[in-house]
């Protein structure tokens, strides 16, 4: 290297907060740690980031390796700098959020476990963790109003209450049925199928699709969804 710094430099590591929708309830992902510090507490997936990549990159990197998941769009959240967040070290991390379907996953390098957990069954977590979880869920209830979501996360053909309950989970309240349905449907990105739910034990209802394109457009636009 041509150049030095003689002046002390934090680590830098990345955190993970990834939520899923199973079985109509919010999760997020954690792992058990292997080693100290806070030996078998759970905690966000993350780590270090090495010299020869970037934040998203290895948050991507540990996501793989300590929870087995990969091919996750990860956003990055927000930077938390705290003095006293690591007792190792002066640590800043740069924490990433997504929203993703349920998979299965496995601990792996110093996680010696991975689960999915309800938020209202989260136990406390490792280093400032309980923070950052707090934030991304604030962000991610603030941009189910900016962005409509679904796409990814119901399968190709759903019913409207899927759709509602899809959202019920990540607002954790009840919407109202009737306000809902009118919103959505205002919007132009649901197209109604002829077709009806087959092998359910109540009344069945309609089947709906999103309308790729336009679905495409509004999220890249933005919409303001007062429900």
């Amino acid at each position: 290297m041509s150049h030095t710094y003689e002046f002390p430099r934090p680590a830098l590591a990345v955190d993970c907060v990834v939520f899923a929708i199973d079985e109509g309830a919010l999760k997020v992902l954690l792992v058990q740690r292997g080693a100290e510090p806070f030996a078998s507490d759970w905690a966000l997936p993350g780590g270090f980031v090495r010299l020869e990549e970037t934040t998203d990159q290895a948050a991507l990197r540990e996501l793989r390796e300590e929870t087995g998941l990969s091919q996750v769009f990860l956003e990055q959240l927000y930077t938390f700098s705290s003095l006293e967040r690591d007792p190792r070290e002066r640590v800043v991390s740069v924490a990433h959020y997504a929203l993703v379907r349920p998979a299965a996953v496995q601990g792996g390098t110093d996680a010696s476990q991975a689960r999915w957990f309800a938020l209202s069954e989260v136990p406390p977590l490792a280093f400032d963790h309980d923070g950052i979880l707090t934030m991304a869920l604030e962000r991610l209830r603030g941009k189910v109003r900016y962005q409509p979501l679904g796409f990814e996360l119901l399968p190709p053909k759903f019913t409207l209450g899927q759709l509602q309950r899809l959202y019920e989970a990540i607002l954790g309240r009840e919407l109202d049925k009737r306000n809902f349905r009118r919103a959505f449907l205002r919007m132009g990105i649901l197209e109604e199928l002829d077709e009806m739910q087959d092998n359910v034990s109540h009344r069945p209802s309609r089947l709906y699709r999103f309308h790729r394109a336009e679905y495409k457009r509004l999220v890249k636009r933005g919409f303001n969804f007062e429900i």
